[in-house]
């Protein structure tokens, strides 16, 4: 059964993919198509507003300059609001302004759309803030990491000196993708009792006679662009395992594939402009197979319960069903988690500091790797980066030449990408280690030994992958956890954007070469092998030793 009720949910994906992945194409291919006449209405006067209105094509250092301009003030503008948040209206229940290093963590973490929260969303901030920093840096965020994955693919696949206009790619992905499908999911979750208010908190008489508060408020529209946008930041503190947020197994469903469609149809978006969909279809295929292997992991480790309750005698034969909700079970706890992480979403159904040892591998890898599906195009990103990786090392073993979508891949590409493929793995381990050897961070470290070890790592390898999630077992509201994670974000989000910005301008100039007999396929089933091949060697030589030191060796501990 639990089997059956993963297949399905995959299945909705998978037949989703090529009509939102086409939608896509024609919402960001610059061209007249049917969604100019639906849409036109509402960004002509946005465009007169900001003097857009005839866009110019930007050059990738002018575009990565606009993005980056947008979101220091977005970022700033947030700052101010949660500081003076308790002089501001709609704040019913009278919470103070947010303290100033945890105001830093809170507004790096949702300006790079990792949603990482040291704060409890129902009791640490105003209505006003839930909906003009957090909702609204939900949508800025998402659609900033949407327009730079397109340009990317326009770059790699077109030809010129500019990938578009940032202004208007960024205008397009609020109207067009995320404005109306939030406002299409708001309204199904409305209708399924996720609460939709701005009223105060409910004061209600328990059984026992007790006076009890439940704090309700804009849920539904919040939910909505978390999922879409693969943000991931809970209204309440218990995010998606909160009634409120997801009541229902059919509600949980409508999460995952909200989280994940977006980032499962971008691959065909990409074999559209690349003008070969079966470019697209390798991309995606080999994002299915490692998604699929580490769901079996977790799936797998989750039924087999845990081995130390096993000895103690108890019924163990649901599996582990430690933190996790009743409703939703083993089967939609495990997909839950292994699509938050893989879609760089960071919103949870169940308590991932509670997954087996080897359970929690997935998570972890998924995060670590950073390019299975991810979030608005950074999966697809990531996932590119690796094939011309893939395509340079197959070209030196067997003396082809190295070629990606006809442009030769030299040595400055190869810089660049060695860049962004290092530095993820780099601002995952060094803090790490210093968390571990320093005080402060072993303050935060509430379960020693090998359980401690993961902690760490994850809530890094969460920062850096922009994903948000966390161990929750990690006392993490501390200077040295909020600053250390907001720099961890920082770098995680925005060196890698320059860095592929920076191999698709390089590309971009490049004249195409004729297809020879020394040129390397790229959309055949033998490439969907090297790209998968080339991303589990690259990320076990960088993160297996972590991996050992912390699931592997607990599991060993209680086998």
């Amino acid at each position: 059964m639990g089997i059956l009720q993963i297949a399905a949910v995959i299945v909705i994906v998978v037949l989703l993919v090529k009509p939102l992945g086409t939608y896509l194409y024609n919402v960001f291919r610059n061209e007249t198509n049917a969604t100019d006449r639906l849409f036109v209405f509402a960004e002509r006067p946005i465009f007169a507003l900001i003097g857009l209105k005839q866009p110019k094509g930007m050059t990738w250092k002018t575009y990565g300059l606009s993005f980056l301009v947008t979101n220091i003030v977005l970022a700033t503008v947030s700052y101010l609001l949660l500081r003076i948040q308790n002089l501001l209206p709609l704040n019913p229940n009278g919470i103070d302004g947010m303290e100033q290093t945890l105001t830093f963590n809170t507004v790096i973490s949702f300006m790079t759309n990792t949603n990482l929260q040291h704060y409890s969303g129902e009791t640490g901030l105003s209505y006003f803030s839930q909906m003009a920093v957090i909702t609204m840096m939900m949508f800025t965020s998402a659609a900033t990491g949407l327009c730079v994955a397109i340009a990317f693919v326009r770059a790699i696949t077109g030809k010129g000196e500019t990938v578009g206009n940032f202004f208007e790619d960024f205008v397009k992905a609020h109207t067009r993708v995320f404005l109306p499908l939030a406002f299409i999911v708001a309204i199904v979750l409305v209708a399924l009792r996720v609460p939709q208010t701005l009223g105060p908190s409910l004061t209600v008489t328990g059984l026992e006679g007790q006076q009890q508060s439940i704090p309700v408020g804009p849920v539904a529209s919040l939910e909505s662009i978390k999922h879409l946008g693969t943000n991931g930041g809970g209204f309440f503190g218990a995010n998606s395992s909160h009634p409120f947020e997801n009541p229902s197994p059919l509600t949980n469903v409508i999460e995952i594939v909200s989280m994940w469609c977006l980032g499962a149809a971008l691959p065909y978006t990409y074999g559209l402009f690349a003008k070969n969909r079966k470019q697209g279809w390798v991309i995606f295929s080999a994002m299915m197979i490692l998604f699929v292997a580490f769901l079996s992991l977790a799936y797998a480790a989750e039924t087999s319960g845990n081995p130390a309750i096993d000895r103690l005698g108890i019924d163990a034969s649901q599996g582990s069903m430690e933190g996790k909700e009743v409703r939703f079970g083993i089967a939609q706890s495990a997909l839950f988690t292994t699509v938050t992480t893989a879609a760089t979403t960071g919103s949870v159904n169940n308590m991932h500091d509670t997954l087996t040892p080897l359970g929690s591998i997935t998570p972890l890898a998924l995060m670590m790797l950073n390019n299975v599906f991810g979030g608005k195009g950074v999966g697809l990103a990531n996932m590119l980066m690796y094939a011309m990786l893939g395509v340079f090392l197959a070209g030196l073993l067997v003396g082809r030449t190295p070629e990606f979508l006809g442009k030769k891949i030299e040595a400055r590409e190869m810089k660049l990408i060695a860049i962004a493929i290092l530095v993820h793995p780099l601002i995952i381990l060094a803090p790490a280690a210093i968390a571990l050897v320093s005080g402060a961070g072993q303050a935060g470290i509430t379960n020693p030994g090998y359980h401690g070890i993961t902690q760490v790592l994850y809530e890094y390898a969460s920062s850096a992958a922009n994903n948000g999630s966390g161990f929750e077992g990690l006392a993490d509201n501390t200077t040295f956890w909020n600053v250390t994670t907001g720099l961890v974000m920082l770098f995680g989000r925005y060196i890698s954007m320059i860095a592929l910005l920076a191999v698709g301008g390089s590309l971009l100039r490049k004249q195409r070469v004729s297809e020879a007999i020394g040129t390397f396929r790229t959309d055949n089933g033998l490439f969907v092998g090297v790209l998968v091949g080339t991303v589990l060697i690259i990320g076990a030589l960088t993160f297996l030793p972590g991996i050992v030191l912390g699931p592997v060796a607990e599991y060993l501990t209680i086998r």
